[in-house]
């Protein structure tokens, strides 16, 4: 085994040693915290907006539904119409 092999292993074995201590911290631990929060109130608002949309949408439908009942019923009193 080279000894360019060798000091590239330890070195990735020490940084990584160190990247795993680093994520231990206490000051990575609260960055984690304040990420996972913000992701919470993005998923809130997100869910908000959502709900909004599905009502919107649904206020639409039943509109929908409404103006072509009406038009059928038009439609069936001008037909009644006709044959009288």
């Amino acid at each position: 085994m080279s000894w360019s092999k060798l000091v590239i292993f330890a070195g990735g074995v020490l940084f990584g040693t160190a990247g795993i201590k680093a994520l231990g911290s206490r000051d990575a631990k609260k960055a984690y915290t304040q990420v996972t929060a913000a992701a919470l109130r993005a998923k809130d608002c997100v869910m908000d907006a959502a709900t909004k949309v599905r009502e919107g949408a649904e206020d639409v439908y039943e509109d929908a539904k409404r103006i072509n009942e009406e038009r059928a019923e038009k439609e069936d009193a001008a037909v009644i119409e006709d044959k009288a």
